[in-house]
Order: structure tokens, then sequence, then C-alpha cells
């Protein structure tokens, strides 16, 4: 019997001995795994290096050609063969969890490669012409070498051009165009680059005053650099690119606004949806969900008409708030104050939420003028991975009629705090994850985060003038139209205008906003479903956290689970908030029958 004992023993010692043994290797092989593709990544774009903190690449601009696509769809089939490879099972629970994200991400990646969408590698809103110009504002700029790869990059600017255009013939040849609807005054982004004079350029702001650590007697050198390569690879690549828009790619866009028209379009739109959703939806149950929170929303926005006791519709209150001169702004200057104010409100109130908050600043600055009329309200632009830049929030201060005072607080909240700054600062400082997660672009989350932290105004002070809770509820309707209209459009055959009228019989928006916004669903199919999808759930999630754990609740500790693992798929989340209900409904027993008060 001892015998036998000692047999059992010494077998199940091994067992553990070779599962730790197993468990150890399958987690260093993930860890490779992730490691590669994300030095592949940083080679690849070199300026997502710069951005990042990695410093290697900064005289280099990505290779974009045809070519380059199908050597990075091959290199991505790789990763997907090793990490179909590692043994799921045998890692720990972490590793799972960054071993289905990984998979995930790059399983949608290699499906966008094989749909050839880098075909349409522009849209009216973004592409390589429009991001170019705000290198300055993206890029350290401290030293003599800094400016040597800036005036690089410059000069590499010729030949990313010419890949573009490579792409964009391709796709004319394809059929992979972009509507010719959303092009309209696509001119006014390009002519703005086309100068005489390259000391007019906006690339050419950094050399009219060097930082103290660029020798005087460099500035002469570096300053007549910066000229020439403005002149010669920056002007001459926009000039070709105007040429290159108006003679071939404009002519040939398509009539069609539906990404179903594409080839293998319905397949392509149905992968969209599930990429932007993170989840296992069709275009109909999105569609479905949509039309329920529009009714819903106009429901509540009827009753704020009803409180400040207007005499009329809810077209006629739409109107007279987009006619009183009493609710916009008089100067660019009075948008950018009002916004200042409300952040800074916003500011001293975030540990009423929060547990954490991020080291990282962030600021405010004007949209672009030569963007300005052809992209939304405001946008945000993250910090740099090795905090030497602020994140920045970007006001549109462009026809200030349609920049509504009321809708401010939303918005701010939103493109701010607590909404995308806070939550991007905080998972570019996590230090416990893979690189690739702390970097994780999921819209689901990071966009339905943001709308989820619109509506938190409500629980520390503001939105006390009912035009501004109908300016929240507008923008809150504004994204569960998006769910009816870009399906509608992509998907069951709608028009530009059946979306407009759906948009502007709804929500409070200009016209003007409304119009963008539709072209911006046009040219970036799927995109805009991620918002109320992904605030729809974190919504559910915290409902469920209140019911379950009552007192025991506590809002800082359910937005310190939520915002603790950085962007995650949506399924993910439900698991990391079910694991902090459990853990917290044990806690809250164990205290209860040991008698603790």
């Amino acid at each position: 019997m001892r015998l036998f004992l000692s047999i059992l023993f010494v077998t199940a010692v091994s067992l553990i001995v070779s599962a730790a043994s197993t468990r150890a290797d399958e987690s260093a092989e993930l860890k490779q795994l992730l490691d590669d593709s994300w030095e592949f990544g940083l080679r690849e774009s070199p300026t997502f290096a710069t951005h990042v903190g990695d410093h290697r690449f900064d005289d280099q601009l990505s290779h974009d050609s045809i070519a380059d696509q199908q050597r990075r769809l091959a290199e991505k089939k790789k990763h997907l063969v090793r990490w179909g490879e590692i043994d799921r099972a045998a890692l720990a629970q972490e590793d799972r969890i960054n071993y289905d994200i990984f998979g995930q991400i790059l399983k949608s990646e290699i499906a966008e490669d094989e749909f050839e969408m880098y075909l349409i590698p522009i849209s009216n809103r973004w592409g390589f012409h429009i991001s170019f110009p705000e290198l300055p504002q993206q890029v350290p700029l401290n030293t003599t070498t800094d400016y040597e790869n800036y005036i690089a990059r410059l000069r590499e600017f010729s030949r990313s051009t010419d890949e573009h255009i490579e792409l964009m013939r391709a796709g004319i040849e394809k059929g992979l165009v972009l509507p010719s609807v959303v092009l309209e005054g696509y001119k006014d982004s390009i002519t703005a680059h086309i100068v005489d004079d390259p000391t007019t350029s906006l690339l050419y702001g950094p050399f009219k005053k060097f930082p103290e650590r660029v020798p005087e007697s460099e500035q002469k050198r570096l300053a007549e650099a910066g000229r020439e390569a403005i002149r010669e690879s920056v002007v001459p690549s926009y000039r070709k690119f105007l040429e290159f828009m108006s003679k071939d790619y404009v002519p040939n866009c398509r009539g069609s606004i539906a990404a179903s028209a594409l080839p293998n379009g319905r397949e392509y739109y149905r992968h969209r949806v599930r990429l932007y959703t993170t989840l296992d939806v069709t275009p109909e149950e999105v569609h479905e969900t949509g039309q329920r929170e529009v009714q819903r929303i106009r429901t509540e926005m009827d009753e704020i008409i009803k409180r400040v006791g207007f005499a009329g519709d809810f077209a006629a209150f739409v109107e007279h708030l987009r006619k009183e001169p009493r609710f916009y702004a008089e100067t660019p200057e009075q948008l950018m104050k009002e916004t200042a104010f409300v952040l800074k409100k916003m500011d001293g109130q975030l540990p009423k939420l929060f547990k954490t908050l991020p080291r990282t600043p962030y600021g405010i600055r004007e949209i672009p003028a030569y963007i300005a009329p052809k992209t939304t309200t405001a946008y945000y632009q993250q910090p740099t991975g090795d905090g030497t830049q602020a994140g920045f929030y970007y006001v549109n201060t462009y026809n200030l009629k349609s920049r509504a005072l009321y809708e401010i607080e939303a918005l701010s909240l939103h493109e701010a705090v607590p909404g995308h700054h806070l939550q991007l600062a905080l998972q570019q400082e996590l230090t416990d994850i893979p690189k690739f997660r702390r970097f994780s672009p999921i819209t689901a989350f990071i966009e339905g985060w943001a709308l989820y932290a619109e509506r938190l105004g409500l629980e520390v002070g503001f939105y006390e003038d009912p035009y501004s809770v109908f300016g929240r509820l507008t923008y809150e309707n504004w994204r569960a139209c998006r769910l009816v209209v870009d399906t509608g459009m992509h998907y069951f055959g709608w028009t530009r205008k059946q979306a407009i009228d759906f948009m502007a019989n709804n929500t409070g928006l200009s016209i003007h906003n409304i119009e963008a916004e539709v072209d911006r669903y046009i040219s970036w199919p799927g995109q805009a479903l991620a918002y109320k999808t992904g605030e729809l759930k974190i919504r559910e999630l915290r409902a469920k956290a209140e019911a379950e754990l009552g007192s025991a609740f506590d809002i800082r500790e359910f937005h310190e689970v939520v915002l603790g693992s950085g962007a995650i798929p949506l399924d993910v989340l439900s698991d990391n908030v079910e694991e902090y209900i459990a853990k917290t409904r044990a806690a809250a027993s164990s205290e209860s029958s040991s008698g603790v008060r």
C-alpha cells in the first residue's frame, strides 16, 4: 500500500510539474508572438511608432504600395497560424484574455485586407493627405536630430503620395471607390497645401521658431532644408494628388452610397457590423435596437419641450433652437471659453466618480481650417505613449451658427473628461498589460465609454438647464440614430436624404452637422454603430451590478473595473464585471457572516 501511495504521489507531482511546464511554454510562445507582432506593427507604421514613444523610425513614413499591403497580409496570416498553434487551455486566465483579444483584432485586420479595403485609403474626413499637415503637432521637435527626422519625412511625402495614388488607381479598376457624394468640396483639403511660398505652408511652422536645444548655428541650414523639402516634395505631391483626384478618381467614383453595393458588399458590411460592435450581431438586429432607442429617447425629449412650455411640436421646437441667437457663440473665442469652463468644472468632480485618474493632462485646440468644413463638431487626439505630448480635444469653430452652446456639456464630457481623454490616457498608463493592449483601438469600448461618460454628468451637477438636458438627449439620440441610418444606408437601401431626414426629425442637431455626419457614415461603413452598442452594454452591466450588489455597489469601484483593462471587446468586459460582482458579493457575505458592520 505504501508503495502504491508513493507511486501515486510521484505521478501526481509529475503531472503538476508537467502542467506547469506546459503552461510556461505556452505563455512564453504567446508572449513571443505578441512581441513579434508589436515589433512588426511599429516597423510597418513609423508614425504610430513615434506616437507610442518608439523613436527608431522618426525619419520614415509607412510603405503603402499594393506589394506592401500584400506582404503585410502574408505576415499577419503567419501570426494567425502561430496564434492557432498555442494551446489556449494551458494558459493562465490573464494570458487567455490577451490571447482572445489579440486573435480577435488579428482576424479582423486580415478580413479587412482580404476585402481589399486598403484600396480605399481615404474618406471625406481622413487620409494621408489630411493627417500629414498635422505632423508638426505629432512628432518631437526639440533637437537638431528631431528636425532632420522631420525634414526626412517631408521628403518622404512624395513617395507616400505616389503609393496612395497606386492604391486608388487599383481601386478604380476593381470598383472599390468612394461614393461621389461624400467628395463634394474635397479640393479644399488639398489646395490649402499647394502654396507658392513654402514659408506659408502649415508644415513650415516648426522652422519659424526653434527651441533652445537647436543651436543657432544650425537653424539657418535646417530652415532652408525645410523650405526645400516643402517646395520640392510636399507642394508637388499635393498638386499631383489634386490632378489625380480631379481627372481620374472623382469621375470614377460610384453613384451608390451603400457598402453592400461594393464587390462582396453585403458580406463586407456584415463583417463591419461584427468588427465595430465586437458582438456576433446582424445588421437587422442592430437596426431594430436603434429604432427602439430612438423612440425611447424621443419620448424624453418631448418631455423637455413640455417642461419649457414651448407651444409647438418637436419639429417647431428644433427649428426654434436652430434659429435662436442666444444658443450660439458669436466668436470662436467665446465657444472655446465656454468649452474650457465646462471641462474645468468637470475636473473638480472626477474624484467622486473615479478611484484612479490619469497623470497625463489634456488641452483644447481649434480644428484646422483646411478640414473644418467637412469634419465633425469635435474630435480627440491621444497623448503620445512616451508622455511628451498631452491629449487634445479639438473643437470645430467653423460655421458657429451650427455649434449650439446647449450641446457643449455633452460634447465636452464625451471628448475629454470623463470620456476619451480619461479613458485613453488611463489605458496608455497601464503597466500590467501587453503593449498592444495599451493602444488597443477597440471602437465599441472606446466610443461606448465616451457616450456613457456624457450621462455621468447627470450624477455630478451638470445639465441643470433644460436646454442642456435637451442637448444631452439630442447627442444620445444622435448615436441611436446611427444604428438606424448606418444599417439603413449600407444594408437596407436607404438614400442619403432618408438618412438626413431621419436624423433631422429625431435630434436637435443643425442641418450642417447632420449632413456632415451622414457623409461620414457613408464613407466609413459600420464605425458609427460602435457608440450606442458599447454604451448600452456598459449601462446594462452597471444596472446588473447595482441590482445584485445593492448597498455594496460602489460607483468608483465599478469604474475601476470597467477601465482597468483598457479597451477590450464587450464580451471580455462582461466577464470582468461578472467577476467583480461575484467577488464583491462574496466579500459582503463574508463580512456579514463574521459580524462585521
